[in-house]
């Protein structure tokens, strides 16, 4: 089974929230993992970087805030959305949330719905293929919407794995993916399957962008992995 669905880390020490988040986001089509305090959810961050982190405030142990402040002055998830959950409405709190880092604040109570828009809006900026926004690249077209990938107006056809490759690229060109990287965003971490894998479909994917002719855009990178453009 494909688990490489946008993933959720709802951080949350209430319970009954924290299934009820996990519910509807899992509804939506989200992959969602669960942590009940700030330690959990650094440590959590630490063996999986997720797509979004829907937080707490008030947390045991370690606060959202601190989660928050610690999570974007680290290189390495910086660029992560935190939206920050918090019963404190006053404007001075959301100004610090959002001056820690947070990506966008909403106070309790919340309307589900509201915040399963909020979820979607910070994955279209983070990963738009999956929320059907049309990728362009160079000559290349990606339509997540109806899977349909062209390159200069001629129609390529992708197998399922070679279009979530493609789409891992398109999301972020330039950025070299290292094959451990690639495995968990286009194949999962519930499946196993060989680094040797990666190299596989890209070589598919390459022959596939080649076949009417035009530079390669795929770049191997030694030592590294690979990169669009």
């Amino acid at each position: 089974m494909r688990t490489s669905q946008p993933h959720v880390l709802i951080v949350e020490d209430e319970p009954a929230q924290r299934e009820v988040l996990s519910y509807n986001l899992e509804a939506e089509g989200f992959r969602t993992s669960k942590a009940e305090n700030g330690e959990e959810a650094l440590m959590m961050v630490a063996e999986e970087t997720p797509d979004v982190i829907v937080l707490d405030w008030m947390l045991p142990s370690v606060s959202g805030i601190e989660v928050c402040r610690q999570l974007k002055t680290r290189a390495e998830t910086k660029g992560v959305p935190i939206i920050m959950l918090s019963a404190r409405s006053e404007e001075v709190d959301k100004v610090r949330g959002l001056e820690t880092g947070a990506d966008d604040y909403v106070v309790k109570p919340y309307s589900v719905s509201e915040l399963m828009a909020r979820v979607r809006t910070q994955l279209r900026r983070v990963r738009p293929s999956t929320v059907g926004e049309v990728l362009t690249f160079e000559d290349i077209i990606l339509d997540a919407e109806t899977h349909r990938v062209t390159r200069d107006g001629q129609s390529l056809k992708l197998g399922p794995t070679e279009f979530r490759l493609l789409s891992t690229f398109m999301e972020k060109p330039g950025r070299v993916w290292s094959r451990e990287q690639l495995l968990d965003r286009v194949w999962g971490r519930d499946i196993y399957v060989d680094t040797r894998t990666v190299d596989v479909h890209v070589g598919r994917l390459r022959k596939v962008l080649g076949q009417h002719g035009g530079q390669d855009l795929l770049r191997t990178v030694r030592g590294s992995g690979y990169a669009l453009g």
